[in-house]
């Protein structure tokens, strides 16, 4: 693989049909939990900017978008529950605080 490619690289040293299989499924689920951790930054940034900007409606918006894709996160096993829930604290405490 080039060094400038978005895949993942490996070094394919496994030896057995399985091993060959799971660094293929590695891979292919970095890639899916890469982009759904972006799109769970991605919210979370919404609310913060909304909070930095004082527009306490499209804080109170993008707080109520940004609360399923936590939990999505913690369903699909990116995040850690405790870790979540720390974030929406500090963000719902933030947009309360406006």
């Amino acid at each position: 693989m080039r060094p400038d490619s978005n895949a993942r690289q490996t070094k394919d040293m496994a030896n057995s049909p399985q091993a060959r299989k799971r660094i293929r499924r590695n891979n292919a689920r970095a890639e899916i939990n890469g982009a759904r951790m972006s799109r769970i930054r991605s919210h979370v940034k919404r609310v913060e900017a909304a909070c930095e900007a004082g527009d306490k409606e499209a804080a109170r918006a993008a707080l109520k978008e940004a609360q399923p894709e936590l939990a999505r996160g913690v369903a699909r096993g990116v995040m850690h529950k405790n870790t979540v829930a720390r974030k929406m604290s500090r963000l719902s405490k933030r947009v309360a605080a406006l």
